[in-house]
């Protein structure tokens, strides 16, 4: 093989990605070799020191790799020698970098929610996934208390994939991050410690849906080489740009490659396995992908738009304005109607991707000038990450809001919203809590959630979206009704007896709501030196 020909990898730059997968691969030989009684302590602690470490690694790459101005670019994996962008399939630039420090963020919150227990030593997870619900081996497993401690190694996974979603330069290297990314949650979402059925159905229509999604993004890529005969993002572009008479096969591609993107952010008509995974899943793993699967399929999509679909921008218009009227009104309508928290806070996700896509569509806006490409893809990722630490934040919240029973057995999660009747009085705290992230949703000032709204709404503005930031003001009005309903529920409405008991953790759980509250409120009072860091990498 020609040398000229063969892979370059910049090993410095993976660091993070080798620090992350490294110790999911440490972690599922602790799993292999260690003692059952010694697994959890071990993988607590290694998951959490693997991304501390990650976290810091994508620090030290930001302030190498930016050493020599901003607006940086350097391929992790590629090809040398060829100027169209061939061969490369990975880069490292301010948005992988900026996006995988936000999702390592959210992903150290969701894993203290997840490895956490509660005062009656209990966890978020079955004893024994492989056991049929309510079977006797079930019982007796969870009698023995034995814990599902794969969930440390999958989860890291999980987290790997995403960070590889962010920096992926080819449609290839995309797909495979998506499965990584994919599979684990599949598994990782059955495996609810209550509600065992319901949690198994939803894995399945997750799978089946992540499947189908799969099959789409994989059929646009084959149609996006077909067109241009090329798998990686600049190539396509100029090839493109070179030969219009293949156009309509791109513009079909790129709808299909679109689709399979939409799935996983939870855009309607997309998003039908959204509620169902978010009820049906453990509550720590449905915080951890609500952030995580959201922030690196945006970023994927961003990226998407701004190589990809240049070349075909015209054409793709009327459909993004139809995803994205949908998007926001199926979830503001259906969030209205919930009587469940967990399905509640679905359709809210959904209703936040119809509001991050307006930023996302003006990327590939005809008028889009240099400064507006800056806003927006500055918008989107401050988005996300207050978007990130908010929600995990919440359904941390939601595991320690347990049912109790006419004896006064504590049973599992409370998350009807009947159930928070007077939360306000059991537990000052904690509903005063889970109102300062509901506000951060609803976008009232002072919050994170206000910051990220006005700026994607602004990104809007200045590419010619004034009507979609219109139909968004409205929505996001609207969907401020069901939040403050739950408030009025927690806040002003009578308990119900003793039915509802608020438990104590090991501490874990404690820790991750408090760094969510204060950065929620940090972002919300002065966010200027975060957009200002973020917007200006990219000047």
């Amino acid at each position: 093989m020609n040398s000229a020909t063969l892979p370059i990898i910049q090993w410095a730059s993976v660091t993070p990605l080798l620090l992350i997968f490294g110790a999911a691969v440490l972690s599922t030989l602790v799993e292999a070799f260690a003692p059952r009684g010694a697994r959890r302590p071990i993988q607590v602690v290694l998951s959490l020191l693997a991304l501390a470490g990650t976290l810091v690694a994508i620090v030290w790459r930001w302030s190498v790799a930016s050493a020599d101005g901003a607006g940086f670019q350097l391929p992790l994996v590629g090809v040398p020698g060829d100027q169209r962008g061939e061969g490369i399939s990975m880069i490292e630039d301010p948005v992988s970098l900026i996006g995988q420090g936000a999702i390592v963020v959210a992903a150290i919150l969701a894993f203290l929610v997840m490895a956490d227990r509660s005062e009656l030593r209990d966890g978020a997870f079955v004893a024994s996934a492989a056991t049929r619900p309510g079977s006797e081996a079930e019982r007796e497993s969870t009698v023995a208390g034995r814990e599902h401690t794969e969930i440390f190694p999958l989860a890291l996974f999980s987290t790997g994939g995403m960070m590889v979603f962010t920096s992926a330069f080819d449609l290839l290297t995309l797909f495979i991050a998506l499965e990584v990314l994919s599979l684990p949650l599949y598994v990782l979402s059955a495996m609810a410690r209550r509600r065992r059925v319901l949690s198994q159905e939803a894995a399945m229509k997750y799978f089946l849906m992540g499947a189908f999604s799969s099959a789409i993004f994989l059929m646009g890529a084959a149609l996006l080489y077909g067109a241009t005969s090329s798998i990686f993002y600049p190539g396509i572009s100029l090839i493109q740009h070179g030969y219009p008479g293949q156009t309509a096969l791109a513009v079909v591609g790129v709808v299909m490659v679109t689709v399979g993107l939409l799935f996983k952010v939870g855009a309607a008509p997309f998003h039908s396995w959204t509620p169902d995974v978010y009820q049906g899943a453990p509550t720590p793993i449905t915080g951890f992908m609500a952030a995580g699967t959201k922030a690196a399929a945006f970023i994927a999509l961003a990226r998407i738009f701004m190589y990809v679909a240049q070349p075909v921008v015209g054409k793709l218009n009327v459909f993004m304005w139809i995803i994205i009227i949908l998007t926001i009104v199926v979830g503001t309508v259906l969030g209205m109607v919930q009587t469940d928290i967990k399905r509640l806070l679905a359709y809210s996700s959904v209703a936040h991707a119809g509001f991050i896509l307006i930023a996302v569509n003006a990327i590939r806006s005809t008028t889009f000038r240099l400064a507006d490409y800056q806003q927006s893809v500055g918008s989107i990722l401050f988005y996300l990450l207050s978007y990130g630490v908010a929600i995990v934040g919440a359904f941390g919240l939601v595991t320690l809001v347990r049912e109790r029973d006419a004896a006064g057995n504590i049973l599992g999660e409370a998350t009807k919203l009947d159930a928070w009747k007077g939360l306000g009085r059991r537990s000052p705290l904690t509903a005063a809590t889970m109102l300062l992230f509901l506000l951060s949703f609803a976008g009232i000032p002072l919050t994170g959630g206000f910051i990220g709204k006005f700026e994607v709404f602004r990104a809007g503005v200045g590419a010619g979206e004034t009507v979609l930031v219109v139909i968004a003001v409205l929505a996001s009005a609207a969907t401020a009704f069901f939040y403050f309903r739950l408030v009025q529920i927690m806040f002003f409405a009578q308990p119900e007896g003793e039915t509802v008991a608020v438990v104590e953790s090991e501490g874990m759980s404690t820790v991750a709501v408090t760094v969510a509250a204060i950065i929620t409120v940090l972002l919300g009072i002065i966010p200027g030196p975060v957009l200002d860091f973020i917007q200006g990498t990219f000047a």
